[in-house]
Protein backbone atom coordinates (compact mmCIF):
# COMPACT_ATOMS: atom_id res chain seq x y z
CA UNK A 1 0.00 0.00 0.00
CA UNK A 2 1.59 3.36 -1.05
CA UNK A 3 0.42 5.21 2.81
CA UNK A 4 -1.11 3.41 5.74
CA UNK A 5 -4.48 5.32 5.74
CA UNK A 6 -6.64 5.10 9.19
CA UNK A 7 -10.43 5.50 9.10
CA UNK A 8 -12.47 7.27 12.07
CA UNK A 9 -14.96 5.02 13.48
CA UNK A 10 -17.95 5.87 15.08
CA UNK A 11 -19.21 3.00 17.70
CA UNK A 12 -22.66 4.73 18.14
CA UNK A 13 -24.46 1.94 16.60
CA UNK A 14 -25.89 -0.54 19.58
CA UNK A 15 -27.88 1.23 22.55
CA UNK A 16 -26.68 1.90 25.83
CA UNK A 17 -29.08 2.52 29.24
CA UNK A 18 -28.14 6.43 29.27
CA UNK A 19 -29.64 6.76 25.81
CA UNK A 20 -32.45 4.59 26.05
CA UNK A 21 -32.69 7.79 28.80
CA UNK A 22 -32.14 10.65 26.97
CA UNK A 23 -33.56 10.12 23.99
CA UNK A 24 -35.75 6.91 24.12
CA UNK A 25 -35.84 3.25 24.40
CA UNK A 26 -33.80 1.95 21.70
CA UNK A 27 -32.24 4.53 20.13
CA UNK A 28 -29.11 4.71 18.10
CA UNK A 29 -27.34 6.60 15.65
CA UNK A 30 -29.68 4.78 12.57
CA UNK A 31 -33.03 6.59 14.33
CA UNK A 32 -31.16 10.34 13.12
CA UNK A 33 -30.37 8.39 10.06
CA UNK A 34 -33.43 7.57 8.89
CA UNK A 35 -35.26 10.39 9.46
CA UNK A 36 -33.27 12.66 7.43
CA UNK A 37 -35.08 14.25 4.56
CA UNK A 38 -33.54 16.44 1.35
CA UNK A 39 -33.24 19.81 2.07
CA UNK A 40 -33.48 21.26 -1.67
CA UNK A 41 -33.83 19.61 -4.63
CA UNK A 42 -30.41 17.69 -5.45
CA UNK A 43 -29.80 17.23 -1.51
CA UNK A 44 -28.87 13.71 -0.97
CA UNK A 45 -30.50 12.47 1.79
CA UNK A 46 -31.43 10.23 3.66
CA UNK A 47 -28.16 8.46 3.28
CA UNK A 48 -28.82 4.30 3.93
CA UNK A 49 -26.73 1.63 3.87
CA UNK A 50 -26.11 -1.02 1.80
CA UNK A 51 -24.03 -4.15 1.92
CA UNK A 52 -23.91 -4.13 6.17
CA UNK A 53 -27.26 -2.89 6.46
CA UNK A 54 -28.30 -1.29 9.99
CA UNK A 55 -26.22 -3.46 11.84
CA UNK A 56 -25.83 -3.82 15.61
CA UNK A 57 -22.35 -3.58 17.01
CA UNK A 58 -22.96 -5.68 19.64
CA UNK A 59 -23.03 -8.98 16.94
CA UNK A 60 -19.19 -9.85 16.39
CA UNK A 61 -19.77 -10.72 12.98
CA UNK A 62 -20.58 -6.83 12.45
CA UNK A 63 -17.52 -6.01 13.61
CA UNK A 64 -15.82 -8.80 11.62
CA UNK A 65 -17.60 -8.50 7.94
CA UNK A 66 -16.43 -4.34 8.56
CA UNK A 67 -12.68 -4.86 8.99
CA UNK A 68 -12.78 -7.44 6.21
CA UNK A 69 -14.16 -4.25 4.11
CA UNK A 70 -11.82 -1.99 5.22
CA UNK A 71 -8.91 -4.71 4.64
CA UNK A 72 -10.18 -5.45 1.29
CA UNK A 73 -10.03 -2.13 0.41
CA UNK A 74 -6.86 -0.81 1.67
CA UNK A 75 -7.83 0.76 5.13
CA UNK A 76 -4.86 0.12 7.23
CA UNK A 77 -6.59 0.33 10.66
CA UNK A 78 -9.93 2.34 12.48
CA UNK A 79 -9.48 5.18 14.89
CA UNK A 80 -12.43 4.58 17.54
CA UNK A 81 -14.02 7.33 19.62
CA UNK A 82 -13.51 6.66 22.98
CA UNK A 83 -15.70 8.28 25.71
CA UNK A 84 -14.24 8.87 28.78
CA UNK A 85 -16.17 10.94 31.97
CA UNK A 86 -14.56 10.54 34.94
CA UNK A 87 -13.83 6.85 34.71
CA UNK A 88 -17.07 6.85 33.28
CA UNK A 89 -17.30 5.15 29.60
CA UNK A 90 -20.15 5.19 27.18
CA UNK A 91 -20.80 3.09 23.89
CA UNK A 92 -17.69 0.96 25.19
CA UNK A 93 -18.61 -2.35 24.14
CA UNK A 94 -17.62 -2.80 21.03
CA UNK A 95 -14.38 -1.79 21.88
CA UNK A 96 -14.09 -4.41 25.36
CA UNK A 97 -15.11 -6.93 22.93
CA UNK A 98 -12.53 -6.20 20.65
CA UNK A 99 -10.17 -5.93 23.20
CA UNK A 100 -11.73 -9.09 25.07
CA UNK A 101 -11.69 -11.38 21.84
CA UNK A 102 -8.75 -10.78 20.13
CA UNK A 103 -11.34 -10.01 16.95
CA UNK A 104 -10.99 -8.73 14.56
CA UNK A 105 -7.61 -9.02 13.80
CA UNK A 106 -7.50 -5.31 12.39
CA UNK A 107 -5.13 -2.51 13.57
CA UNK A 108 -6.57 -0.15 15.43
CA UNK A 109 -6.07 3.16 17.57
CA UNK A 110 -8.34 5.68 20.20
CA UNK A 111 -9.43 9.34 19.92
CA UNK A 112 -11.04 10.70 23.28
CA UNK A 113 -13.73 12.64 22.29
CA UNK A 114 -13.69 14.61 25.71
CA UNK A 115 -16.48 16.67 24.73
CA UNK A 116 -19.39 17.15 26.88
CA UNK A 117 -23.15 14.83 25.83
CA UNK A 118 -25.72 17.33 25.70
CA UNK A 119 -28.97 17.54 24.50
CA UNK A 120 -27.90 19.11 20.89
CA UNK A 121 -25.77 16.66 18.35
CA UNK A 122 -23.78 19.64 17.58
CA UNK A 123 -21.32 20.00 20.02
CA UNK A 124 -22.83 23.08 21.70
CA UNK A 125 -22.93 23.62 25.56
CA UNK A 126 -26.35 23.89 26.31
CA UNK A 127 -28.71 21.50 28.34
CA UNK A 128 -25.67 19.54 29.30
CA UNK A 129 -26.67 15.65 29.90
CA UNK A 130 -23.04 14.43 30.83
CA UNK A 131 -20.51 16.91 31.60
CA UNK A 132 -16.38 16.77 31.13
CA UNK A 133 -14.65 17.33 34.79
CA UNK A 134 -10.67 17.47 34.70
CA UNK A 135 -8.38 17.05 37.16
CA UNK A 136 -4.96 15.23 37.49
CA UNK A 137 -6.48 12.36 39.48
CA UNK A 138 -8.53 11.87 36.55
CA UNK A 139 -5.57 11.84 34.25
CA UNK A 140 -3.97 9.44 36.07
CA UNK A 141 -7.18 6.71 36.24
CA UNK A 142 -7.40 7.64 32.26
CA UNK A 143 -3.91 6.43 31.30
CA UNK A 144 -3.43 3.35 33.54
CA UNK A 145 -6.85 2.36 31.90
CA UNK A 146 -5.79 3.28 28.43
CA UNK A 147 -1.91 1.50 28.80
CA UNK A 148 -3.72 -1.84 28.97
CA UNK A 149 -5.16 -1.02 25.12
CA UNK A 150 -2.01 0.16 24.44
CA UNK A 151 -0.15 -3.06 24.99
CA UNK A 152 -2.48 -5.12 22.51
CA UNK A 153 -0.29 -6.26 19.55
CA UNK A 154 -2.97 -4.73 17.00
CA UNK A 155 -3.12 -1.42 18.79
CA UNK A 156 -1.23 1.32 15.80
CA UNK A 157 2.01 2.47 16.53
CA UNK A 158 3.67 5.52 14.73
CA UNK A 159 8.01 5.48 15.01
CA UNK A 160 7.09 2.54 17.48
CA UNK A 161 4.97 4.45 19.62
CA UNK A 162 1.21 3.43 20.62
CA UNK A 163 -0.56 6.61 18.69
CA UNK A 164 -3.56 8.45 20.94
CA UNK A 165 -5.88 11.26 19.67
CA UNK A 166 -7.37 14.04 21.91
CA UNK A 167 -10.11 15.91 20.00
CA UNK A 168 -10.61 18.65 21.85
CA UNK A 169 -7.02 19.27 23.59
CA UNK A 170 -7.59 22.76 24.17
CA UNK A 171 -10.29 21.90 26.27
CA UNK A 172 -8.33 20.69 29.09
CA UNK A 173 -7.59 22.95 32.03
CA UNK A 174 -3.71 22.26 31.96
CA UNK A 175 -3.03 20.34 28.65
CA UNK A 176 0.65 20.71 29.34
CA UNK A 177 0.72 19.02 32.61
CA UNK A 178 -2.10 16.13 31.58
CA UNK A 179 0.75 15.13 28.86
CA UNK A 180 3.34 15.78 31.11
CA UNK A 181 1.21 12.42 33.43
CA UNK A 182 0.26 10.64 30.93
CA UNK A 183 3.99 10.55 29.64
CA UNK A 184 5.70 9.49 32.89
CA UNK A 185 2.75 7.34 33.74
CA UNK A 186 2.89 5.43 30.82
CA UNK A 187 7.02 5.39 31.54
CA UNK A 188 6.28 3.91 34.83
CA UNK A 189 4.03 1.28 33.84
CA UNK A 190 5.90 -0.22 30.92
CA UNK A 191 4.30 0.67 28.03
CA UNK A 192 7.03 2.94 27.62
CA UNK A 193 7.19 6.37 24.68
CA UNK A 194 3.76 7.34 23.39
CA UNK A 195 2.63 9.25 20.34
CA UNK A 196 0.00 11.79 21.30
CA UNK A 197 -1.91 13.94 18.98
CA UNK A 198 -4.88 16.76 18.92
CA UNK A 199 -7.44 16.78 15.99
CA UNK A 200 -7.25 20.41 14.42
CA UNK A 201 -11.11 20.29 14.04
CA UNK A 202 -11.58 23.53 14.77
CA UNK A 203 -9.68 27.07 14.53
CA UNK A 204 -8.41 26.97 18.87
CA UNK A 205 -7.16 23.03 18.06
CA UNK A 206 -4.20 24.74 15.41
CA UNK A 207 -0.83 25.12 16.44
CA UNK A 208 -1.03 22.78 20.02
CA UNK A 209 1.86 20.44 19.37
CA UNK A 210 4.85 22.67 20.49
CA UNK A 211 2.90 24.18 22.92
CA UNK A 212 2.25 21.60 24.80
CA UNK A 213 4.32 19.45 24.21
CA UNK A 214 2.47 16.41 21.87
CA UNK A 215 4.20 14.66 19.15
CA UNK A 216 2.17 15.46 16.00
CA UNK A 217 -1.58 16.96 14.87
CA UNK A 218 -4.36 14.99 12.85
CA UNK A 219 -6.02 17.21 10.52
CA UNK A 220 -9.94 17.14 10.31
CA UNK A 221 -11.64 17.08 7.26
CA UNK A 222 -13.93 19.51 6.75
CA UNK A 223 -11.47 22.03 8.38
CA UNK A 224 -13.92 25.10 9.52
CA UNK A 225 -10.72 27.25 9.77
CA UNK A 226 -10.33 26.03 5.92
CA UNK A 227 -13.49 27.06 4.36
CA UNK A 228 -14.71 28.35 0.78
CA UNK A 229 -17.42 30.57 0.63
CA UNK A 230 -20.83 28.99 0.92
CA UNK A 231 -23.13 28.57 -2.20
CA UNK A 232 -25.67 31.17 -1.48
CA UNK A 233 -27.16 31.88 -5.09
CA UNK A 234 -28.80 28.41 -5.29
CA UNK A 235 -29.23 26.74 -2.21
CA UNK A 236 -29.16 29.58 0.44
CA UNK A 237 -30.70 31.94 -1.64
CA UNK A 238 -33.36 29.60 -2.59
CA UNK A 239 -34.17 29.40 0.95
CA UNK A 240 -34.19 32.63 1.70
CA UNK A 241 -36.51 33.83 -1.21
CA UNK A 242 -38.98 30.57 0.30
CA UNK A 243 -38.97 32.01 3.51
CA UNK A 244 -39.92 35.83 2.81
CA UNK A 245 -42.44 35.20 -0.41
CA UNK A 246 -43.17 31.95 -1.15
CA UNK A 247 -45.70 30.15 0.95
CA UNK A 248 -47.29 28.37 -1.62
CA UNK A 249 -44.26 26.82 -3.00
CA UNK A 250 -42.89 26.50 0.56
CA UNK A 251 -46.01 24.05 0.95
CA UNK A 252 -45.63 21.98 -2.47
CA UNK A 253 -41.85 21.55 -1.50
CA UNK A 254 -43.00 19.47 1.57
CA UNK A 255 -45.38 17.41 0.13
CA UNK A 256 -42.55 16.49 -1.95
CA UNK A 257 -40.55 15.02 0.96
CA UNK A 258 -38.57 17.88 1.68
CA UNK A 259 -37.45 19.61 4.91
CA UNK A 260 -38.00 23.76 4.45
CA UNK A 261 -36.60 25.83 6.78
CA UNK A 262 -38.83 28.19 8.53
CA UNK A 263 -36.56 30.56 10.21
CA UNK A 264 -33.41 32.50 8.54
CA UNK A 265 -31.24 30.64 11.96
CA UNK A 266 -32.03 26.69 10.05
CA UNK A 267 -30.88 27.63 6.91
CA UNK A 268 -28.35 25.07 6.01
CA UNK A 269 -24.56 26.23 5.52
CA UNK A 270 -23.99 24.83 2.08
CA UNK A 271 -20.86 24.78 0.46
CA UNK A 272 -18.99 22.57 -2.46
CA UNK A 273 -17.36 19.73 -2.08
CA UNK A 274 -14.45 20.30 -4.38
CA UNK A 275 -13.98 23.67 -3.49
CA UNK A 276 -13.96 22.77 0.16
CA UNK A 277 -11.17 19.90 -0.42
CA UNK A 278 -8.84 22.56 -2.69
CA UNK A 279 -8.75 25.23 0.39
CA UNK A 280 -7.72 22.30 2.98
CA UNK A 281 -5.30 20.82 0.43
CA UNK A 282 -4.20 25.06 0.16
CA UNK A 283 -3.22 25.33 4.01
CA UNK A 284 -0.06 26.96 4.82
CA UNK A 285 2.76 24.69 5.93
CA UNK A 286 3.16 24.29 9.80
CA UNK A 287 6.36 23.72 11.52
CA UNK A 288 5.43 20.71 13.85
CA UNK A 289 4.22 17.24 12.10
CA UNK A 290 0.71 17.07 10.73
CA UNK A 291 -1.28 13.78 9.44
CA UNK A 292 -3.50 15.23 6.33
CA UNK A 293 -7.22 13.91 6.71
CA UNK A 294 -9.44 13.72 3.82
CA UNK A 295 -13.47 13.10 3.98
CA UNK A 296 -15.74 11.46 1.14
CA UNK A 297 -18.73 13.95 1.95
CA UNK A 298 -19.97 15.62 5.10
CA UNK A 299 -23.70 16.24 5.45
CA UNK A 300 -24.84 16.68 9.24
CA UNK A 301 -28.91 17.28 8.37
CA UNK A 302 -29.88 13.85 10.10
CA UNK A 303 -27.83 15.87 13.26
CA UNK A 304 -28.95 18.93 13.66
CA UNK A 305 -29.03 22.73 11.82
CA UNK A 306 -27.01 21.38 8.86
CA UNK A 307 -23.81 21.79 7.34
CA UNK A 308 -23.57 20.59 3.81
CA UNK A 309 -20.50 19.74 1.54
CA UNK A 310 -22.62 19.41 -1.70
CA UNK A 311 -21.80 17.55 -4.80
CA UNK A 312 -19.01 15.04 -3.58
CA UNK A 313 -18.73 11.90 -5.65
CA UNK A 314 -16.41 8.97 -5.62
CA UNK A 315 -14.28 10.14 -8.25
CA UNK A 316 -13.97 13.74 -6.51
CA UNK A 317 -13.18 12.05 -3.32
CA UNK A 318 -10.44 9.45 -5.25
CA UNK A 319 -8.86 12.63 -6.93
CA UNK A 320 -8.52 14.61 -3.26
CA UNK A 321 -7.34 11.57 -1.57
CA UNK A 322 -4.85 11.01 -4.46
CA UNK A 323 -3.10 14.45 -4.29
CA UNK A 324 -2.94 13.84 -0.79
CA UNK A 325 -1.35 10.56 -0.61
CA UNK A 326 1.03 12.16 -3.37
CA UNK A 327 2.02 14.85 -1.25
CA UNK A 328 2.16 13.10 1.68
CA UNK A 329 4.83 10.64 -0.16
CA UNK A 330 6.56 13.43 -1.21
CA UNK A 331 7.20 15.02 2.17
CA UNK A 332 7.72 12.34 4.30
CA UNK A 333 8.36 9.47 2.58
CA UNK A 334 7.69 5.76 2.02
CA UNK A 335 3.78 4.82 3.35
CA UNK A 336 2.47 7.91 5.34
CA UNK A 337 -0.04 7.94 7.69
CA UNK A 338 -3.51 9.43 6.41
CA UNK A 339 -6.63 10.00 8.40
CA UNK A 340 -10.14 9.35 6.68
CA UNK A 341 -12.93 10.90 7.97
CA UNK A 342 -14.55 8.49 8.51
CA UNK A 343 -15.49 4.68 8.24
CA UNK A 344 -19.35 5.19 9.35
CA UNK A 345 -19.77 8.26 10.48
CA UNK A 346 -23.77 7.86 8.85
CA UNK A 347 -25.67 10.89 10.34
CA UNK A 348 -23.03 13.26 9.12
CA UNK A 349 -23.18 11.57 5.88
CA UNK A 350 -19.12 10.82 6.00
CA UNK A 351 -18.69 7.25 5.50
CA UNK A 352 -16.54 4.77 3.20
CA UNK A 353 -19.23 2.27 4.45
CA UNK A 354 -21.37 1.08 1.41
CA UNK A 355 -24.45 3.39 0.68
CA UNK A 356 -27.74 2.96 -1.32
CA UNK A 357 -26.60 5.46 -3.84
CA UNK A 358 -22.91 4.75 -4.32
CA UNK A 359 -22.49 1.43 -3.41
CA UNK A 360 -18.89 0.62 -2.76
CA UNK A 361 -17.90 4.06 -4.85
CA UNK A 362 -15.98 5.44 -2.06
CA UNK A 363 -14.57 2.20 -1.11
CA UNK A 364 -13.45 1.52 -4.88
CA UNK A 365 -12.21 4.71 -5.12
CA UNK A 366 -9.49 4.11 -2.00
CA UNK A 367 -8.28 1.02 -3.58
CA UNK A 368 -7.20 2.59 -7.07
CA UNK A 369 -5.14 5.00 -5.12
CA UNK A 370 -3.99 2.92 -2.16
CA UNK A 371 -3.30 -0.44 -4.42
Amino acid sequence: MKARTIAFYLPQFHPIPENDEWWGKGFTEWINVTKAKPLFPGHYQPHLPADLGFYDLRVPEVRDAQAELARQYGIHGFCYYHYWFNGRRLLERPVNEILATGKPDFPFCLCWANENWTRRWDGCEDEVLLAQNYCEEDDLNHIRWLSSVFKDARYIQIYGKPIFLVYRLSQLPNPARTVEVWRNECRRLGVGEIFICNVEGAPEQEGLVDRYGLDAAVEFAPDWNARPEPIIASEQGFFEKLLANHPRIHRSLAELGFVVPRRPDQIPLVYDYWSMAEKIMAKKAVSYMRFPCVTPSWDNTARSAAFITHGSTPDKYERWLKLTVDNAIAKEGEKPVIFINAWNEWAEGNHLEPCQKWGRGYLEATRRVLL
